[in-house]
């Protein structure tokens, strides 16, 4: 095979993706990495509240409560993400 056939074939599989269908996968796995990052997110807010705990003992109610708030509202971020994949393919 030549150069050029190689090249012809890779442009049509290119072009294959980025017309009608493809470019909504693709944009749905974009979508679905919200959720890495809001599981991130959440690991760093849980370990700094057990350093928080392990500091101040006293203070567990208020510091549990706190991060469990935070981890809901981080937890959004990753269901949006999820809703939208949904969406985008269906």
């Amino acid at each position: 095979m030549d150069f050029m056939m190689i090249l012809t074939n890779i442009l049509a599989f290119l072009e294959g993706l980025t017309t009608g269908d493809g470019l909504k996968y693709i944009g749905a796995g974009i979508a679905v990495f919200t959720g890495f990052a809001a599981a991130i997110g959440e690991g760093n807010v849980a370990a700094h509240a057990v350093d928080a705990i392990a500091r101040q003992p006293e203070m567990a109610g208020n510091i549990r409560v706190t991060m469990l708030i935070g981890q809901a509202v981080s937890e959004t971020t990753g269901l949006y993400g999820f809703i939208i994949a949904i969406l985008l393919v269906v």
